[in-house]
């Protein structure tokens, strides 16, 4: 066993979520770091029927659960809030380990998990309703909220704790069960925070079976989001799942929450500071290597800047320290796997062929063994070409340049995808056009900052070919609660609306 495995084990102890070697037998799960490759557990894989079991203890839950008063609900989010404090250290250690992040964004991860479970205790005497008025004398209309049901979630590998508890969070506090389906390839924190999660229940004495865990492949996830009895399916990936997902779920009229692709662009202009653009942009490009959704993948930078802006960030890029995320040290940790090493590889072969020049970068870094560890790459383009628009999950950036903002805004929008976007100026008048309506067209916009790294308390989301959903902050609350408006008749007549006479 490495020693990667035996922190792994040991954490998962300590966490209260059992071995991770626990099937033998054929059929059974795999779960690998990426620091290198080393086997760190092995997991039985559920079938359609465990899920169907899963939903079905979700539900009994569920019915006992949305009885129960929103504030007093809100106690075991803040009981699963406190667990993770003390637990920070060992969660965050454990998602360096299986998804890779460097340490200090592992804990970020965790203290993300912390957030929203704040927010959402706060939420839980705060889930209002509207009083509207009526045109009906001696009548009161009223909106309320009321619990959903089943919530089914379906996270990705580049945050594996986070995103299930952005959602698992509000849908507790909402009145709402969760089953939770994890990528395959980051097993093992779900496992400790479904320990958690249990733990948190019997502490608030909440039923045990609000929180549900199914592992396994795309049969699993498909057996999930065609049961009937799950009201919301809350998925995050690609938009290629993104895209087989909601027709299914469509096809039995549930809910979708889709957070999907990103292709995320920082417009630099001419007034920018830019000191502080170069710092944003290394880590929102490089950042989880270059694995969120939310990465930097395009620069549009004014001509008259762009030979001063590129030197500055190829000499940034080639003193950040790539290396096992477990070391202080590192900046840069390895990518998930082989395969997205070679589609890291591809894509920069392939901008190359489109005219494109490789500033730095690119390849496998010398003297790190194991992982799948790449130079994280700028490549200058000429054009904005399919490469260009096409999303690589990996530390590559794309440069191109521009001479008007409106011609930056065009080459911004010019994607499919909507998630999230920046523009660095000290020029108030490109940063209100970059906001308005007529400028990003994504679900984020930020002025002097980068497009990853989002507050807890925004609504997170984006537009197009990124789904349109929104989670954690705002009112995203309401797509885990069903609405229902109420008219009450508290005089002796029964006057009708729009004046229609009756008997």
């Amino acid at each position: 066993m490495t020693d990667v495995s035996t922190r792994a084990r040991e954490i998962l102890q300590r966490l209260g979520a059992g071995d991770p070697f626990v099937d033998d037998a054929s059929g059974g799960l795999d779960c690998t770091s990426p620091i290198d490759g080393s086997r760190i557990g092995r997991l039985p894989a559920h079938s359609a029927q465990d899920v169907a079991g899963a939903v079905a203890s979700a539900r009994s839950a569920f019915e006992q659960w949305r009885s129960v008063p929103a504030p007093v609900r809100g106690v075991m989010v803040r009981e699963l809030g406190q667990l993770l404090r003390e637990h920070k250290d060992d969660l965050g250690a454990l998602v360096s380990i299986e998804a890779g992040k460097i340490l200090s964004e592992g804990l970020g991860e965790v203290q993300e998990m912390i957030d929203i479970c704040d927010l959402a205790v706060g939420l839980s005497r705060q889930l209002h309703g509207l009083t509207i008025a009526t045109e009906r004398p001696g009548h009161r209309m009223m909106e309320q909220w009321h619990p959903l049901g089943v919530v089914g979630v379906i996270s990705a590998f580049n945050f594996p704790v986070a995103v299930w508890s952005w959602n698992s969070a509000l849908a507790f506090v909402c009145g709402d069960a969760v089953v939770w389906k994890p990528s395959e390839k980051t097993l093992l924190t779900a496992l400790a925070c479904h320990a958690l999660a249990r733990e948190a229940a019997r502490r608030a004495g909440a039923p045990e079976d609000l929180a549900q865990l199914v592992l396994g492949a795309r049969e699993v996830g498909q057996a999930m989001i065609d049961d009937p009895r799950v009201a919301l399916v809350s998925a995050t990936g690609s938009t290629r799942m993104g895209r087989e997902v909601a027709p299914r779920v469509a096809s039995r009229l549930g809910r979708c929450l889709l957070e999907l692709g990103g292709n995320n662009a920082a417009i630099v202009a001419p007034s920018a500071d830019l000191d502080l653009a170069v710092r944003g942009i290394v880590f929102s490009a490089v950042g989880t290597a270059g694995q969120r959704c939310t990465s930097l993948r395009r620069i549009i930078v004014h001509e008259s800047i762009k030979d001063d802006l590129v030197e500055r960030l190829a000499a940034a890029y080639e003193t950040l320290p790539v290396g096992s995320p477990l070391e202080a040290s590192t900046l840069v940790g390895p990518l998930i796997d082989a395969r997205a090493a070679e589609a890291f590889d591809a894509a920069i072969g392939q901008a190359e062929s489109d005219g494109g020049t490789l500033v730095t970068g690119g390849g496998a870094t010398e003297g790190v063994s194991g992982g799948s560890y790449v130079r994280p790459a700028i490549v200058d383009m000429p054009e904005q070409t399919d490469i260009v628009r096409t999303e690589t999950f990996a530390p590559l950036l794309y440069v191109l340049s521009y001479a008007t903002l409106e011609e930056a805004i065009t080459l911004h929008n010019d994607v499919t995808q909507g998630l999230s976007s920046a523009i660095f100026t000290l020029d108030v008048r490109e940063a209100e056009t970059f906001l308005s309506a007529t400028g990003s067209d994504c679900g984020i916009a930020n002025v002097n900052i980068g497009p990853s790294g989002a507050e807890i308390g925004g609504a997170f989301g984006g537009e197009k070919d990124t789904g349109g959903g929104r989670e954690s902050g705002s009112d995203a609350w309401r797509a885990y609660m069903r609405r229902a408006t109420n008219t009450v008749n508290y005089s002796t007549e029964l006057p009708l609306a729009q004046g229609v006479e009756f008997l």
